[in-house]
């Protein structure tokens, strides 16, 4: 499936002071071929798995993170269980030389079981970490830095609100991105019961039910792949769906989370769950009409809707800055608890 994708925009040779608003402000993925090939955890995992592992280690200081673990037969892919009332998988609270002690049991096994750390802040459980390897262009935008380790393992596709650079300390990963516009075809499953925290796309990459999931193909049209190698980087905009397959026995991903947005600003996902509660069910007309509204004040504001009102009586249709939001938002919250 992978070798009829399109190929991703790539940077090759960059170095970490070279990234610049024309990279981290992109509205598509892009490869950076090399971006962190300096970092020692890169230099080390290049040696060896082991040497990889001891580089961690020295840094760890007992405490316990969340780890995944799957049997052999779910080959590496974190997902629900068959009737959807739970997952193919069990979490726990793990030390990190645990969990890299099963990695090394696990490596020399035919089929091994899946184990996979998701998204751990970094400076909580590797403290000193990034004083050796960091992107110090990056950290301006005040950045989210977090690790994610494991073996082989098949993440579902799913978006995440902020930009992302992530970063490969060890091992090969390949993602599959799709633009935010691939919604309905990539077929996403619950919104509240989710792996991660995300919602994610019920179809399986490496086996694509094409009757089951008819619009997938159409998905597949507009999908970009990129295949990295510890050293490389991507660029991944915010609300772009990727599908994250890590290739090794033992992989290692840093990655730089930020939003290009003031910090009063919630997720919009609460938006949408309100939404749902509060619109979905509406007759049609009146769907409409609140798309209307929507379209007039939100999706295509640019200022012209409020002239004809008095600046001192704009109130919430003014632009908002830390006191006005904090106003806004606790008006919302007293009427949320009506």
């Amino acid at each position: 499936m992978q070798s009829a994708l399109k190929p991703i925009r790539e940077i090759t040779g960059i170095r970490p002071e070279q990234l610049n608003d024309d990279i981290l402000g992109s509205t598509e993925p892009v490869i950076l071929r090399g971006l962190i090939a300096s970092w020692p955890i890169v230099k080390a995992a290049q040696n060896s798995q082991h040497e990889a592992d001891e580089y961690l280690r020295r840094f760890y200081h007992d405490a316990t993170l969340t780890v995944m673990h799957g049997e052999p037969e779910i080959e590496g892919r974190f997902f629900y269980n068959e009737d959807f009332s739970g997952f193919n998988y069990a979490s726990s609270r793990v030390r990190l030389d645990m969990i890299l002690d099963a990695l090394r049991e696990e490596s020399s096994k035919a089929k091994p079981r899946s184990i996979y750390v998701g998204s751990s802040a970094i400076d909580n459980y590797l403290p000193g970490f990034r004083a050796e390897n960091n992107l110090a262009a990056i950290d301006g935008l005040n950045p989210l830095v977090n690790i994610w380790i494991g073996n082989r393992t098949r993440i579902p596709a799913h978006f995440d609100l902020p930009d992302n650079v992530a970063c490969i300390g060890a091992g090969r990963r390949c993602f599959t991105l799709f633009p935010p516009d691939q919604l309905s075809n990539l077929y996403i499953g619950p919104l509240d019961l989710t792996p991660a925290g995300q919602a994610v796309s019920l179809v399986d990459f490496a086996q694509p039910d094409f009757d089951k999931f008819p619009k997938f193909a159409h998905a597949l049209e507009h999908a970009q792949v990129a295949e990295l190698e510890a050293g490389d980087a991507l660029f991944i905009p915010s609300m772009w769906w990727h599908h994250v397959e890590a290739l090794d026995s033992f992989n290692i991903l840093i990655n730089y989370w930020w939003r290009q947005s003031p910090s009063y600003m919630d997720t919009p996902y609460n938006t949408l769950m309100h939404a749902l509660l509060t619109m979905r069910d509406l007759p049609p007309q009146q769907r409409v009409a609140w798309q209307e509204l929507f379209r007039h004040y939100v999706f295509e504001s640019n200022g012209d809707e409020v002239q004809h009102i008095p600046p001192s009586a704009r109130g919430m249709l003014a632009p908002f800055n830390d006191d006005s939001a904090r106003m806004l938002r606790a008006n919302l919250l007293n009427k949320m608890k009506r």
